[in-house]
């Protein structure tokens, strides 16, 4: 089930982009005390007590030579169309401004829920400077101090009460949901109609045509598909029509809702950076991968290119080691066959439990080959290792300090584990605990 999304909105220089650093714990967004600075959308994970959402902050897209409230307006308007729940944030020490009542305006026609946030409220003598915001008609007012950190709970306690209750339909857990990402115009609409056999997604050589993420089912040899469709990812810090700024956005729910992710390459194009960014979305979600190597009917090619493009991807795409590659063109549908049963095997790894006995073997084995190294005269000793987790698949090492385990030996026992038990597809994570 995808994650409930925040949007913080507000006029620009009242510290979204310090409360949305606040939120989710690290610096992301540029902080400067001008006006304007955070020069594209910035999103990212947050956590609050038991809630886990996808946080929106708005401040100061590049709407090109849009005048300053039309910027707003848009910035809003986005944030709407996305968001479940609306932080509306202003400026305390400025008071309720012309710019705030534009945005007011904006929010009363939305028909989401708006939590008002008066932010830079920094010390309680302050907070009688809260009341005129009453008078923008969202209720009570939530005093705020995004450079201390004060009243962030009250904030998203108010805001987590309207997290919707259940989210996109749920599958049976038989039911196998992958999902197509990747940037613009490298055919995901004509690979779904490919694998559908049907004209089901529009399908047009002018990028970005796809604005949301679509769902097909799908039914094959007996077992049950559901095809996620998402928008096509553009690159940032170039100025597109503002729609198009949030298909990440919606690429990342889709991801969240996934098994496993299809990253699609234009084949004829080859490999460029954002197609590397847009393959670290579904890695550090822990879905499995399967790389499609997309238009490979375009490609003039010798008995020697399927190769060396493979070797290319894995020059490129290091941290997807694990994924296998499948060349295709949805437009003939030759080498379409492939894709499923491609499909199958990296959803059954991502799922895929050992016995701990087994796993222990293999440690105790991996251990022998390579001893355990030594830090400062003390060496790490691995007690035990026991499988915690699917989806991906996780396992605890533990050890008599976790400090010692460093990450070129966590990488040897990931390879043995991967030599004994496959696990193409997915990625595996292993964590070490300290044994009590």
């Amino acid at each position: 089930m995808a994650k409930p999304v925040v949007a913080i909105v507000g006029r620009p220089n009242v510290g979204k982009s310090t409360i949305f650093n606040r939120i989710v714990g690290s610096r992301i967004s540029i902080v400067e005390d001008i006006p304007g600075v955070t020069r594209d959308r910035i999103y990212s994970s947050g956590e609050w007590l038991t809630h886990e959402f996808n946080i929106i902050d708005t401040g100061g897209i590049d709407i090109g030579d849009e005048p300053f409230l039309e910027q707003i307006r848009q910035q809003a308007e986005i944030a709407i169309d996305e968001a479940d729940v609306i932080i509306f944030l202003t400026n305390g020490r400025e008071g309720v401004t012309s710019a705030d009542e534009e945005v007011a305006k904006i929010l009363y026609k939305a028909k989401k829920p708006v939590v008002l946030g008066v932010n830079k409220i920094d010390n309680p003598e302050m907070k009688d400077q809260i009341y005129d915001f009453y008078a923008l008609g969202f209720g009570e007012p939530f005093p705020i101090s995004g450079s201390h950190s004060l009243g962030l709970g009250d904030l998203l306690d108010e805001a987590a009460k309207h997290f919707p209750k259940s989210g996109q339909k749920d599958y049976d857990d038989d039911v196998i949901k992958f999902s197509l990402i990747g940037r613009p115009n490298v055919g995901k609409s004509s690979l779904v109609n490919a694998i559908l056999g049907e004209d089901r997604v529009i399908v047009s050589n002018i990028a970005g045509t796809t604005r949301d993420a679509i769902d097909s089912e799908l039914k094959f040899n007996g077992d049950q598909y559901v095809i996620i469709d998402t928008a096509g990812m553009r690159k940032k810090g170039k100025v597109y029509e503002t729609t198009e700024k949030y298909s990440v956005l919606r690429a990342l729910r889709a991801i969240e809702r996934s098994d496993v992710v299809l990253v699609v390459i234009d084949g004829e194009e080859g490999i460029i950076e954002q197609d590397k960014r847009i393959a670290g979305y579904a890695h550090e979600a822990g879905r499995a991968v399967v790389i499609v190597v997309n238009k490979w009917d375009a490609v003039e090619k010798d008995e020697k290119t399927m190769k060396e493009f493979e070797q290319k991807i894995r020059e490129h795409f290091l941290f997807l080691d694990y994924a296998p590659i499948v060349f295709l063109s949805a437009k003939t549908k030759k080498r379409i066959h492939t894709l499923i049963p491609m499909i199958n095997k990296a959803s059954e790894n991502h799922a895929l439990r050992v016995e701990t006995s087994v796993l222990n073997d293999v440690i105790m084995d991996a251990v022998a080959m390579n001893p355990t190294p030594t830090d400062k005269g003390k060496r790490l000793r691995i007690y035990y290792a026991t499988q915690v987790a699917v989806k991906p698949p996780a396992f605890v090492v533990f050890v008599n300090d976790p400090e010692l385990l460093h990450f070129s030996y966590e990488r040897f026992l990931e390879n043995r584990i991967r030599d004994a038990f496959g696990f193409e597809g997915t990625p595996i994570k292993i964590f070490a605990r300290e044994r009590k």
